[in-house]
């Protein structure tokens, strides 16, 4: 890591205008699809964040068939130091996070929901986890001094019977597996990352539970959480898929599809 600049606007201003070369301290990854209202802003709130940290970073936008003005806003920023890497069609979330994670030069490489609904600062108490020896920070809303804003009752209920479901299906040592701000050491990042089989919403269980099968250190840390509106999530849906994403890694693992990554 570099020595702090004297201004934040000056670091800022050199992170936008001179490209890193290289490996780089940090890659934050950001999945995005049909984006065009929160990712300028999401982007903004990592830039003004990190300008002072010391840190060579980046930060990939994953889009994933987008098909509003995702792309063409990120383009009209021309920062040296954001990149897009894009998919012809919509795969799903998981599916745009492994090909962040591919593109990722980053020694940590963070993966962040593009609706900013976890701080852009939260990412300092996950980045002290991993220098104190963890390979995995993960944000968590289920942790004691988490601080959760506007959550349905219908989220919070399901989410509550889910992590029970999660606990008995997979076994996962952590109480918030879908927090979307998770830290990984490269090596983590890749090795997981390319073991990975699920493509939607639900990729972050298998990401974990691939991680405890590496034996990698997961910390789990609280961090403030806003339910940010736009959601595109329907929890419906998506707890019918968590279930069905249990019983696929559970086949994936009986099969040996894991065995070998």
């Amino acid at each position: 890591m570099t020595a702090p600049p004297e201004s934040s606007y000056d670091a800022y201003v050199a992170w936008r205008d001179t490209p890193q070369t290289g490996e780089v301290d940090l890659s934050v990854v950001i999945p995005a699809y049909n984006e065009q209202d929160r990712i300028v802003p999401t982007i903004g709130a990592f830039a003004a964040h990190l300008a002072r940290s010391g840190m060579t970073w980046e930060l990939i936008v994953s889009d994933d068939g987008s098909r509003d003005a995702t792309r063409p806003l990120i383009q009209i920023l021309d920062h040296a130091n954001v990149r897009t890497v894009e998919a012809p069609a919509n795969a799903g979330k998981g599916a745009a996070v492994k090909r962040g994670f591919a593109a990722a030069r980053g020694r940590m490489v963070l993966f962040s929901d593009a609706d900013n609904a976890t701080p852009a600062d939260e990412l300092d108490g996950l980045i002290a986890q991993l220098l104190a020896g963890a390979d995995v920070a993960i944000g968590s809303r289920a942790v004691e001094g988490a601080d959760v804003v506007n959550r349905s009752l219908l989220r919070r209920t399901l989410t509550a019977g889910l992590r029970g479901v999660v606990r008995v299906g997979l076994g996962i040592g952590v109480a918030d597996t879908q927090c979307g701000f998770k830290l990984f050491t490269a090596d983590a990042a890749h090795r997981i990352s390319r073991a990975q089989t699920l493509d939607g919403f639900s990729f972050d269980l298998e990401m974990l539970f691939l991680a405890e099968r590496f034996d990698y250190v997961i910390a789990e840390v609280p961090v403030r959480w806003f339910d940010a509106p736009g959601s595109k999530v329907n929890p419906g849906k998506e707890a019918i898929r968590f279930l069905q994403s249990i019983v696929r890694i559970r086949w994936n693992e009986l099969r040996g599809v894991y065995r070998n990554a």
